[in-house]
């Protein structure tokens, strides 16, 4: 396939691009490269023939229209987003900006584009969502595709009204489209403001580990490179209009986590052991959801996808991972807002 991916620099972007490539997939990255974008993320393939990159904003409806024409992708995987709740929390803005107006952009030229094209039936457009907008469960439960939407954060509402938006595309114009709705995301190339590497980077340095509130959030966790197998999966063969939700099978409270990766971090630098004396509880964020999990049955019984990686084999590979490349992390940790507390306003 000719794939065009939006925010293919970023953490997710990233490992799709890696794997896109790795499989014969000829794939334009399209990224406006924000604070959490990286291209030594897709370093191991920007020599291969397969690769083009371009440096766009989704919100420039000309780059766009430029882009589509001269790369005429099969499919694109819409994965650009601003994505962190804490900084949505201070700044909504920048959210409304990129995760509406931006899908709705480039919506529109999508749209253009296979109208020119002759709407050729192999067309896609893959919108890559979060289970953040289906809001909060209580201690039982799971997320499916019927579940109706609740979005608790202004980032989860970005993500819930672009959901929406591609839904209306393809009932309204019958843009071919396929969505998706991951749970938490975790491995390689993280970006480190998130909570895995912040656990990781913190304890290294030997800095508290804040967790908020006393830690009994409870997240369901898809290693990355699992996430990516599935997101080409639904791109080639999910039925239009559908929406498969794609989870990791591994709920954990965020605590049970945090000790986890102590625990690993012990083994592998024991000079800092105990690292779980770093634990650190504090102000919870305003409005944290309590519990998310997926049923992903969906695509399992209709495309045959389940997860690889359990939690502990994704979080010691993750922590080794880390260990090994520091070059990459310190190079990301004088960046706007990284080792800071964020999110606080409310």
């Amino acid at each position: 396939m000719n794939l065009l991916v939006t925010g293919g620099a970023g953490f997710i972007g990233s490992a799709v691009v890696r794997l896109a490539v790795a499989r014969g997939h000829a794939v334009v990255n399209v990224d406006k490269l924000t604070y959490a974008a990286c291209l030594d993320n897709v370093a191991s393939v920007a020599d291969s023939p397969l690769y083009a990159f371009e440096l766009a904003d989704i919100c420039d409806r000309s780059a766009m229209d430029r882009i589509l024409a001269a790369h005429r992708p099969d499919a694109i995987m819409h994965l650009a987003a601003e994505s962190h709740v804490d900084r949505s929390i201070d700044g909504p803005g920048t959210f409304i900006e990129t995760n509406v107006t931006g899908t709705y952009t480039l919506l529109e030229a999508a749209r253009a584009f296979w109208t020119a094209q002759g709407k050729p039936e192999g067309f896609r457009f893959h919108h890559i969502s979060t289970d953040e907008v289906y809001g909060t469960l209580g201690e039982t439960g799971l997320f499916t595709e019927d579940t109706p939407y609740a979005p608790n954060s202004p980032y989860s509402a970005s993500k819930a009204a672009s959901d929406h938006l591609v839904r209306a595309w393809h009932e309204t114009y019958g843009l071919p489209v396929v969505l998706t709705n991951c749970s938490n995301n975790y491995g390689p190339y993280h970006f480190p403001e998130k909570l895995i590497p912040v656990v990781i980077l913190n304890a290294l340095a030997g800095k508290p580990i804040p967790v908020y509130g006393q830690g009994l959030n409870v997240r369901d966790w898809l290693y990355v490179e699992d996430h990516a197998e599935a997101l080409l999966l639904v791109c080639e063969t999910g039925a239009l209009g559908r929406s498969y939700n794609i989870g990791g099978n591994n709920e954990r409270r965020n605590i049970d986590l945090v000790r986890t990766i102590c625990t690993l971090l012990d083994e592998r630098r024991p000079a800092g052991a105990p690292h779980d004396r770093l634990i650190t509880y504090v102000t919870d964020r305003p409005g944290h959801d309590l519990r998310y999990a997926i049923d992903a049955t969906r695509i399992r019984e209709e495309l045959g996808w389940s997860p690889s990686v359990t939690v502990e084999e994704g979080l010691a590979r993750t922590v080794d991972w880390y260990l090994a490349h520091e070059d990459w992390w310190r190079a990301l940790q004088a960046r706007d807002g990284v080792g800071q507390r964020l999110g606080k306003a409310g």
